[in-house]
């Protein structure tokens, strides 16, 4: 088992931990984005930055969490 197939499988859920934090980031970043919030727009900025990494790390896990598991498919028929 490689290095990456190890990661994946050992720790599934973290992808998907990563994912909800991003989305949980982008979604406070949004709401600073409102008038009475204007002195805290720098802030939202990186959280919009942070939150759409952390989505797209999110993403990758789950590819390759798919990725695995049709390869395992695949290898039992």
């Amino acid at each position: 088992m490689r290095g990456l197939e190890r990661i994946v499988r050992a720790y599934r859920h973290w992808h998907l931990s990563v994912a909800v934090a991003g989305n949980l980031l982008f979604l406070v970043g949004s709401v600073l984005f409102l008038p009475t919030l204007s002195s805290w727009k720098t802030v939202a900025v990186w959280m919009f930055i942070v939150g759409s990494f952390l989505m797209l790390i999110g993403a990758f896990g789950e590819v390759a969490k798919a990725i695995y598991e049709k390869h395992d498919r695949d290898k039992e028929t």
